[in-house]
Formats: C-alpha cells, structure tokens, sequence
C-alpha cells in the first residue's frame, strides 16, 4: 500500500486531544503544530480516519511543502510537486482554499490564481494535452502559508468532519460536533457516569457523548470525497473500513444522559437530531430552564456550552443567568461542571474558581474551558 503523509486540521487549542485519538486509531504522529496533526498512513488510514476522528476538521494528503517568497517561487514550486500521481487527465482541480499566516504572500485570491495555473502546466506537459474538459471527479486543493513556509494538501474529505449529517435543525448559536466532542473528551466523563447538559440548544453535547457511549464512529452515515478516487483509495477499501465501524457499535445497556433547555422547541429540535444520530434512546431530553437544575445522583457531570453574551445589552442577563448555573451547580452532591464561554467575568458571575481554564478558537472567536472538579467516587471493588 501508498504511503502518505496525512494532515488533520482542528480547532486551536485541542492538537493533543487529536493526537490522542490519531495514536489510539493505530497511527503515528510525526509533527504536531498550531491547529493541524501530521501522521503517517495508507490508503485504509484515508478512510479510517474520515470515518473515525471525531475532533478533526478534514483529512488532507500532504502533496508537497516548499518556501516561497515570491509569486515565482509559488510558482515554480508549485508546478514541480507529482500532481499526476493524485489528479486524473478528467479531473476537476482548484484551489479551493488558502490561508497566509505572517507570510509575504498574503493575497488569497493570487495564491490560488497562481497554483492553479502551476497545476494546469505541469499537468499539460504530462498528459500532453492543451486544455482540461475538467469533467471527472472532484480534487480540491487547500494551502497554508505559515511564516513563508508553504503546505499543499489535497482534501480527502469534502464537506467538514464535524457534519456528521445527523444534525438537520440546528439552535442560535450551535457548537460544532467536533468541538463538541473534544470538550467531552477533556473530562474524565465515561459511558457509566451520569452527564447533563443545562443548555443543550439543538443537543450537540448530548448527542456526541451518546455516539461515544454507543462506540460509533461519528462519519460512518456519510460521504466523503475520496470515495470517488479509485486511484488513490480503492472502493473494497472503503468498505471495509465502514463495516469496521458497524462492528464496532455496541450500545450500553445503562446510560444516563440528559439534556435540559429552556426552549421547548430547541427540545423537539434536539429529539429530532439524537433520532437521526441513532441515540435517542441513550438520552433524556426537557424543557427545563436552569433554576430547575437539580439531580437526586451523586459524582455526575456538567458539560455545557452556555450563552456567551456577546453583545453589551446582553451582559447584565448574562451575568444572572450564570450566577444561577453556579448556584445550582454548588447544590449538586460532589459533580463535575466543564463549561466553554467566552464570557470574561464568568467566574466572577459563577461565584466559582477553576480548577483548570484552557483557551480554546471557536473559530475565530476566543472561548476558555473552564473545569469544576468534584470529588471522585470511591473505588469500586
């Protein structure tokens, strides 16, 4: 089989948290940088990682890196790299994204226009044609610049890992699957400990703590571009990389998962999702609003992604209704509370301090992850 080197973006701040999940499928990490995994693969590891990393964004092969300092450079560098082992003679390429980062190249737009036309060139030279009818499947190409430094990576995957293509109804202000997920996977929640979700909004948290409770692979109901390169990642492939991800489901017989908003119908938005996400089963969801937040049980967690109060006429609601959350919170028998907010005064408001704050890109948006640990259950004989 093809070696490649495989690239993972994420958000900034959860590279380890990715790396983990990169290490646990099989598979080495060879570098690790802000907001991206590099780790050595297959074609199975194409497919094995679209269908299984659940806080990555997209998975790139790496065809080239180079430095370039002038739009000849990019050029020439560009038209160098083994485009025809990738992109057939029918092929559809573009540069479909470009970010420069502290690099004298800056200009999206010219980067792409460039490499387009070093792709076409090369490509002509090789398959001696004049032009392209472009008329095949799709070969989108993404770039980085870093510091003049130069990433090429052609996407594996297509639409963005975190649409998992369950959630067709979504809340205000909804928190990506994948964030989701990498929030739950920075506590020490397992299957066998009670989770609530105070702000489920259309039930992103609770949802992706289920799909981790039943084991299943969070891209194993959609597509993915490289399923239709046959040259790259062959179809009997794919196939068995799906059938490993059926196999591995296993729903538990006992889950306490819950998900509370004050919002009725964000609650029939949130069944409506868990349903098409194949966990309604593992979760519980209320319209309940925050004041009510209450549970009989001890040693459960809170994992929730409140309002934020961006807006200044909001931050007077804002700090009541997280003077609230703390209050509730203290009222709970020895819980664990993680909330991400980027509400600077949420401490403050919460009448809390952390046992741990990790700054978080929500995009392009600074959020921290605040973590409230409770006492820890008595070991279990």
């Amino acid at each position: 089989m093809r070696k490649y080197e495989l690239i993972a973006p994420c958000h900034f701040g959860l590279e380890s948290v990715l790396k983990r999940e990169i290490t646990d499928l099989g598979y080495d990490v060879s570098l690790v940088e802000d907001g991206r995994v590099t780790f050595l693969g297959d074609e199975e590891a194409v497919a094995r990682a679209n269908i299984g990393l659940r806080t990555a964004e997209r998975i790139l092969i790496k065809v080239g890196q180079f430095k370039a300092t002038t739009y000849d450079e990019l050029f020439e560098a560009t038209k160098a790299l083994d485009w025809e082992s990738y992109i057939p003679v029918d092929g559809r390429f573009n540069v479909v994204k470009a970010a420069s980062i502290k690099s004298k190249l800056f200009s999206p737009s010219d980067i792409q226009s460039i490499m387009k036309k070093a792709m076409v060139e090369r490509l002509k030279t090789v398959y001696k044609v004049s032009w392209f009818s472009e008329d095949g499947d799709d070969y989108p190409v993404r770039v980085t610049l870093m510091k003049d430094e130069v990433t090429v990576g052609l996407d594996t995957t297509g639409v963005s890992l975190h649409k998992r293509g369950y959630r067709k109804l979504v809340s205000k202000a909804p928190i990506a699957e994948n964030l989701a997920a990498a929030l739950i996977m920075l506590t020490p929640w397992r299957e066998d400990r009670i989770l609530v979700d105070p702000f489920c909004g259309s039930g992103t948290i609770p949802i992706e703590a289920a799909l981790m409770a039943a084991n299943m692979a969070p891209g194993m109901n959609r597509d993915f571009n490289a399923m239709d390169w046959n040259d790259i990642v062959g179809s009997r492939v794919w196939k068995d990389a799906f059938d490993e991800a059926r196999d591995e489901v296993c729903m538990p017989s006992e889950c306490d998962i819950q998900g509370y908003d004050i919002d009725k119908s964000m609650i029939e938005t949130a069944r409506a999702n868990a349903k098409l996400a194949g966990v309604d089963s593992l979760i519980h969801f209320q319209a309940r609003d925050v004041a009510q937040l209450s549970h009989p049980k001890k040693y459960g967690f809170l994992i929730t992604n409140p309002p934020y109060g961006e807006r200044l006429e909001e931050k007077e609601a804002i700090a009541r209704l997280y003077k609230v959350l703390g209050e509730r919170y203290k009222a709970l028998d020895d819980w664990s509370m993680f909330m991400i907010t980027s509400y600077e005064n949420a401490e403050k408001a919460l009448a809390l301090k952390a046992d741990k704050n990790r700054k978080i890109y929500n995009g392009m948006l600074k959020t921290y992850f605040y973590s409230f640990m409770g006492k820890k259950p008595d070991k279990r004989k």
